[in-house]
Order: C-alpha cells, then structure tokens, then sequence
C-alpha cells in the first residue's frame, strides 16, 4: 500500500483546524547548504507547514532580482543536485514535514528524469515545482513523477482565468497560483482580482489552492489567505538570507513567526 503523501496530510491536518498553509521558499546553499539546512529546520520549529527548496539555476527566467542573485551565490559556492540531495538527506533524519524541489526542467532533463524521481522518493521528497515548464508539456515528467509518487504541482497565473477549473481538476497537493504577472520579488501590494480568478475553485477544487509571488509581510499574507487555501513567500525570506547570511536562521524564524501569527488571526 502507498503511503499517503506528506503534502495531502498537511492540508488534511490544517483544514480540521481550520488554519491555512504557510508554505516558506529558500534557495539551497545561499549562503551554503548547512546554513539552509539550520534555515529549513527553524522555518518549520516556528509553524511553516510546507518549505520549497530552491535548485540554482544559472539563468532562473521566473526570478527576480532577489532570487538570481541568491542563484548566484549558491552556485559561485558549488552547490550542485547531488549536494542538496545530501542535505535532504540529512534533513528527513531531523524532520518528517513535507519538502518539494522547485527547479528548472533543464535540471532534471540533465541529471536524468528517471534518475532523478527515483532519487526523490528514496529522499522523501514529497513534489516538484518547474516554473518554466507549461502545462501541456507535463507529460515530459508527468508518468516519470507518478511512478515514483512525487506530486507535480502545477501552477495558475492571472492570465490562466479560462483554465484554472481544468488545470486544478488535473492537480496533485495543491495547485500554486501566481499573484501577478511578471517575475518573483516583494510587492507592497498585489492588485489580482482573486474572487474573480479563482472563482471557479472555490465549491468545486479538487484540490488546495495557495497563493505566491510577491507576498511580503504579515498585513499582505493575511490578507492573500482569505482568498485561498494557503500563502507561498520566497523572496521576503531570501533578502533576510541575504542580510544575515549564516547567522540568518532565528532572524528568518522571527519574520515567519510573525507570518504564521498573522495567519492564525482568521
């Protein structure tokens, strides 16, 4: 029998509390693996539900100025594939929460789609996110990511409105809707008209649905959540990586701290 994936549990888990999913972004080894690995294991101590490990990528086409450059130093540091699969490694001997992988199609197509899920699910990954890898192109990966049991999240974005019934219908663990138009990077405020984007989800989702790009702070996130099942931040979370560098974990702890407070005012 399959064992249920970490992610349906969480989601399973928040809404009998009726809570909504904090789900925390980082770039892997910016400033280098062990700091993320102290990073991921503090975001989760202080109530992020669901982290993102980012794969450095040299040319990161969904990301703002805040994401390439922390792409940058991880890769200027030898961050490489098999170097973040050791980390999760370590991880998942401290932490049973869910991790997905969000990279770029390139990345798996060169180490080797097979190679790759079957890697994941020795590792417990829990799902991919490729940002650069439309819709209709998931059968590049799809059967290879169900063999294996690793949830492919599809993504949404404003432009999507004709087709978020369809995309979300054909969804595993939650569909990830983009808040605007453009790259990754904070905003002070997101103008999407959400009712009407995810007005077909909302009494017919066949599965959770989460908001991200641009979310960053407390006021922005709890707003965001009222409209969905969950909130995504990454490059909030990535400037104080950068700020602190490896004395970032309890300044990145206190900032989602606060995110996860705002949160649970719902």
């Amino acid at each position: 029998m399959l064992l249920k994936n970490r992610i349906d549990s969480c989601f399973e888990n928040l809404k009998a509390k009726n809570e909504k999913a904090l789900i925390a972004f980082v770039t892997s080894g910016d400033p280098d693996l062990e700091t993320t690995e102290k990073c991921v294991l503090e975001m989760f101590e202080k109530g992020v539900d669901i982290i993102e490990l980012g794969v450095p990528f040299s040319d990161p086409i969904a990301e703002g100025p805040t994401i390439q450059k922390a792409s940058l130093r991880s890769l200027n540091g030898g961050t490489t594939l098999d170097k973040i699969f050791d980390m999760v490694k370590s991880l998942r001997q401290k932490t049973d929460k869910p991790l997905l992988l969000m990279m770029y199609i390139n990345t798996i197509f060169k180490y080797g789609t097979e190679k790759f899920f079957s890697n994941c699910k020795e590792l417990s990954i829990d799902g991919v996110i490729v940002p650069d890898m439309p819709f209709e192109e998931r059968d590049e990966i799809q059967a290879t990511a169900d063999k294996y049991g690793i949830y492919n999240i599809n993504l949404v974005a404003p432009t999507s409105s004709n087709r978020v019934e369809m995309i979300a219908s054909q969804s595993n663990g939650f569909l990830y809707v983009v808040s605007s138009l453009g790259v990754t990077g904070t905003r002070s405020e997101i103008t999407t008209d959400f009712d009407k984007l995810l007005a077909p989800l909302k009494n017919n989702s066949t599965v959770p649905y989460c908001i991200g790009f641009g979310i960053s702070s407390p006021q922005l996130a709890k707003s965001i959540a009222s409209h969905c099942d969950g909130v995504i931040i990454g490059s909030a979370i990535v400037n104080i990586i950068a700020e602190y560098g490896r004395e970032c974990s309890k300044p990145v702890g206190k900032f989602v701290q606060s995110l996860k407070d705002a949160l649970s005012e719902l």
